[in-house]
């Protein structure tokens, strides 16, 4: 489990915090993006988090529910999370209102490893809310843009109006950064691509031995991406995604998000493929 850096006694993981809401922005229809800022000065600055890691979101009465941080990792003063209206802490959440608090433990889990892939080439495929939890691996890289060889975003939704942070897209190509967006169902203004995230592959042009691949979406469309990527020789040790599973604790206690050996809220959610192999094409694992 990661722990938080440097951090005071009365900051822990396990420790829930008050946080205030100072922002809330609808993304699309039924998910919005959470701007939270932790009420203790002191928590507040000892809070750090890397990319693809989670907060616990907890509302009394209701429970808590384990949210990916959306953020970007430079910044201390703010905390963002996107969140996918689903069940009911996240129903309770969704009638919130800028000024209310709510508790946030954290964070958890493991991280894209951003560093261990400077001078790479780097894919980041993702669907739906999944690049949620890859935005702060976008971020990172966007503030270290020089440690990077190529950088392409594939990513895709089931509609033009189900694709987040539309608004950034053109910051992100500013920097660099190859943003290849696709609908499984376009509208007659849309001019992109029609077709699977993995479909994009098809267009691309990769050096495998400097490439590595980072996946988030729905899991049927992560088994095509490792495919589509393991089919361009890119080494398997070189391809990570990040799970999702009922974490319900955060920390490997109550088992809930067990998959093979591994505890996802504590193992990961972020995976090297290796780890995951055997138990990655499994269905209802």
């Amino acid at each position: 489990m990661t722990m938080l850096l440097d951090q005071p006694k009365n900051c822990q993981p396990w420790t829930a915090h008050s946080a205030r809401i100072v922002d809330i922005r609808p993304e699309v229809p039924g998910v919005a993006t959470y701007d939270l800022v932790l009420d203790d000065p002191q928590v507040a600055s000892a809070y750090r988090f890397r990319p693809g890691q989670f907060n616990m979101l907890y509302l009394p009465g209701f429970g808590e529910s384990a949210i990916s941080i959306s953020s970007d990792p430079a910044r201390h003063d703010v905390l963002s999370h996107t969140v996918r209206v689903a069940g009911n802490v996240t129903q309770a959440l969704a009638k919130q209102k800028v000024g209310d608090r709510i508790a946030v433990r954290g964070p958890f889990g493991s991280d894209w490893p951003v560093n261990a892939c400077r001078g790479h080439d780097i894919v980041l495929a993702c669907g739906g809310i999944g690049l949620a939890p890859l935005r702060p691996a976008i971020y990172h890289i966007l503030n270290h843009r020089e440690d990077y060889g190529r950088v392409i975003v594939l990513y895709g939704a089931r509609t033009p109006g189900d694709l987040l942070y539309t608004a950034e897209f053109s910051a992100w190509r500013e920097k660099k950064l190859e943003v290849e967006v696709s609908v499984d169902v376009g509208t007659p203004d849309w001019k992109g691509h029609i077709g699977v995230v993995p479909v994009l592959f098809y267009r691309l042009r990769l050096q495998p031995e400097r490439t590595s691949v980072m996946s988030c979406g729905p899991e049927i469309m992560m088994r095509f991406v490792v495919f589509e990527a393991l089919a361009r020789k890119v080494r398997p040790e070189n391809i990570y995604v990040s799970l999702e599973r009922n974490m319900s604790c955060g920390m490997g206690f109550c088992g809930h998000c067990q998959m093979g050996p591994y505890f996802v809220c504590k193992d990961g959610p972020v995976f090297n493929f290796r780890q995951v192999e055997p138990y990655f094409h499994l269905e209802d694992l």
